[in-house]
């Protein structure tokens, strides 16, 4: 497949470009917006949720999968907002510990974009302390991809997390237009191009399908949701608002926040099946931390109505510290890795895993922002 042409002449308004939400810039605060939200318990929270997994090495702080990966995109947004050395030194540890490599792809499945995820936290520790060697291999790897000339990579909508950060921050980075070219062309083939007739966004729904198995079925899954809505918040923040296709990816933010306004739980919580309130129900915490951190964004951003959508914010928090994190900081009724809804159900106060507590941290860190 080859790339589709878009506007040229991109120029980039800022050298570097941070990966989390809360280094991106913000819209003026609604003037009347209240919460009953404290910025001291929330960073409290949050730090407690990352001081337990910091705590539990070695077999938290392995390989640079995407599961690492998520947390430490999570555990650097904890850096910046509370400059606490020993969260970047963490990050930083693993980062060295991989020798800042990416994990390597297999024949069968090239430009894998689980094995991009690490990139983004790369990117964050350049942003710091800009050498080279941090940023190399991440840099090679997404050139080469781009080279191959292929846009279809991305036939699941996890994948929208995993790789369109890097793709839009290496652009910023390089004022790349090739870069952002190419990542317009991969999204675009992800929401409308992967069977014959559709892509993975339902437009009437406004809410994503894990991947073509689910396409015109009534599942949609809550984390793969959670990605989709996590990587365009990650995308906005790193892109001036003036780039080709910001609002597109505005716009489809907006969109999904509107369908999960409805969609959840009296606790907070949104179901692993968003549109099921039967099936898989209980807490699950990595979809509702996602939620919570592209609601939280786009409200910090000027995208959504505060009043609208802050009460939805604040319910969630509220359900995942009173119901998913315990008192020594272990975030509980995550669902383990998988596909769908009943993957892995039932979950417990006790399932926990690296992606859901990272998901909780950039969740945190922008929910403080909204806090006073």
């Amino acid at each position: 497949m080859s790339i589709r042409p878009t506007r040229r002449g991109f120029l980039a308004t800022t050298g570097l470009v941070a990966g989390a939400a809360v280094l991106g810039g913000r819209a003026t605060a609604a003037a009347a917006r209240t919460t009953s939200l404290s910025r001291t318990q929330v960073i409290a929270d949050t730090r407690r949720a990352a001081d337990y997994w910091l705590t539990r090495t070695p077999q938290y702080n392995n390989d640079n999968n995407w599961q690492n990966a998520t947390f430490h995109s999570g555990n650097m947004a904890l850096f910046k907002l509370t400059q606490d050395a020993k969260y970047r030194d963490f990050s930083k540890a693993w980062a060295e510990f991989h020798n800042y490599q990416l994990m390597a792809d297999s024949s069968t499945a090239p430009f894998h974009a689980d094995h991009e995820a690490a990139g983004q936290v790369y990117l964050d520790l350049y942003a710091l302390d800009p050498q080279p060697q941090f940023i190399d291999a991440t840099v090679s790897r997404i050139s080469a991809q781009i080279a191959s000339g292929r846009t279809d990579y991305w036939w699941w909508v996890d994948a929208l997390h995993m790789a369109m950060p890097v793709f839009a921050r290496l652009g910023v980075l390089k004022n790349s237009t090739q870069h952002l070219d190419y990542l317009y062309s991969s999204y675009t083939y992800t929401k409308s191009q992967t069977s014959k007739r559709t892509g993975l966004w339902n437009p009437n729904q406004r809410l994503w399908w894990r991947d073509n198995n689910y396409v015109r079925s009534s599942t949609y899954w809550s984390r793969g949701n959670g990605w989709s809505i996590a990587a365009h918040a990650k995308v906005l923040a790193a892109l001036p608002s003036t780039a080709a296709h910001y609002s597109e990816y505005a716009d489809n933010l907006k969109s999904m926040a509107a369908a999960l306004k409805p969609l959840q739980r009296a606790d907070g919580f949104w179901n692993a099946s968003l549109t099921d309130p039967v099936n898989y129900a209980g807490p699950e915490t990595s979809g509702t931390a996602f939620f919570t951190y592209g609601l939280a964004y786009g409200i910090n951003r000027g995208l959504l109505d505060a009043a609208t959508y802050l009460p939805v914010v604040e319910r969630a928090w509220q359900g995942l510290v009173s119901i998913a994190l315990r008192s020594d900081g272990l975030l509980g009724y995550v669902q383990g890795p998988g596909a769908k809804p009943s993957d892995n159900y039932p979950w417990s106060a006790t399932s926990t895993y690296s992606y859901g507590v990272g998901a909780f941290l950039l969740a945190g860190t922008e929910v403080a922002a909204l806090a006073v």
